[in-house]
C-alpha cells in the first residue's frame, strides 16, 4: 500500500503509521475479516513541490506494480538514496 500523509511537525510519523494501521486493521477486519498489516513500514520524504507526482504515481501505482514489485521498487528506493538495511529483514 502506498499513501501520502501531509503531518504537522508536532506529529511523530511512527505515531501517524501507528494510528493508520490500527483504525485500517479495525476496519478491515469488522467488514471484510481476518486482515494484519506486515510488521514494518517504510517512509519517504517528499517536498511540498512533488505532491501532485506523488499523488498520480499512488493512483497508478497498481498498474505499475504490474512492471515493477513492490519489493524491487523498495529496495531501489533503499539503494537509491544510500540507505543501509539488512536485506534479510528490509521486507518483513
Amino acid at each position: 500500500m502506498h499513501a501520502l500523509l501531509v503531518l504537522p511537525p508536532t506529529v511523530p510519523l511512527a505515531k501517524a503509521v501507528q494510528f493508520l494501521k490500527g483504525s485500517s486493521s479495525k476496519w478491515i477486519n469488522e467488514s471484510e475479516g481476518d486482515f494484519a498489516w506486515r510488521e514494518g513500514y517504510g517512509a519517504f520524504s517528499v517536498s511540498a513541490s512533488q505532491t501532485s507526482e506523488v499523488v498520480r504515481y499512488i493512483a497508478n501505482q497498481r498498474a505499475h506494480h504490474e512492471k515493477k514489485t513492490f519489493e524491487d521498487e523498495f529496495l531501489a528506493f533503499l539503494k537509491k538514496y544510500g540507505i543501509e538495511y539488512d536485506p534479510t529483514h528490509a521486507l518483513g
